[in-house]
């Protein structure tokens, strides 16, 4: 089957059911079902690198700059968030607009989403743990990097976290 012919539809029904239930959880689903040597990651190797670099220079993973954001006493953070958010939002526009597709040529699909309670209640955990910490999932590897290695217990207690609602997920409304 080629990979271009490849719809929700063509996938076997276990691997089509997968995929549906995924889809409530995620803005965007594209599995490429292309199979590739292990040295094609080296370019997300580098990219990484790069993007942490990146967080470094701009001095995002400083917990001095994160505690300036939370007490309101400096706009570099708002100001790094906020061009994110903006960069974000034009780059998912064109998508949608011009519907573009992955550089092998599948469709790149953004589900819908609801809104839920539930999304204030876990930004707010996120952002107490942000505040308390001085991290969030983008820069703890590159606090890491540098050389933070406290910030392993941050990254170990993110990993649980995950896991753990992964765990009671079935069980909690959303």
């Amino acid at each position: 089957m080629n990979y271009k012919d490849n719809t929700l539809s063509t996938l076997n029904p276990p691997l089509a059911d997968e995929k549906e239930i995924r889809s409530l959880d995620t803005v965007c689903i594209n599995e490429s079902q292309l199979q590739h040597k292990w040295y094609h990651n080296l370019k997300y190797l580098v990219s990484g690198i790069f993007f942490g670099i990146l967080l470094v220079k701009a001095e995002v993973i400083s917990w001095f700059r994160i505690q300036e954001m939370f007490r309101l006493q400096s706009f570099h953070m708002y100001g790094i968030i906020g061009s994110a958010v903006v960069v974000g939002m034009i780059s998912v526009w064109l998508i949608k607009k011009f519907k573009v597709k992955t550089i092998y040529g599948e469709p790149i699909v953004i589900s819908p989403k609801k809104f839920s309670k539930g999304q204030i209640y876990g930004g707010l955990l996120f952002g107490f743990g942000w505040a308390l910490t001085g991290a969030c999932p983008g820069p703890l590897f590159a606090q890491i990097g540098t050389g933070a290695t406290v910030v392993l217990v941050t990254l170990l207690s993110a990993i649980a976290g995950t896991w753990f609602y992964g765990w009671i997920r079935e069980k909690i409304p959303h």
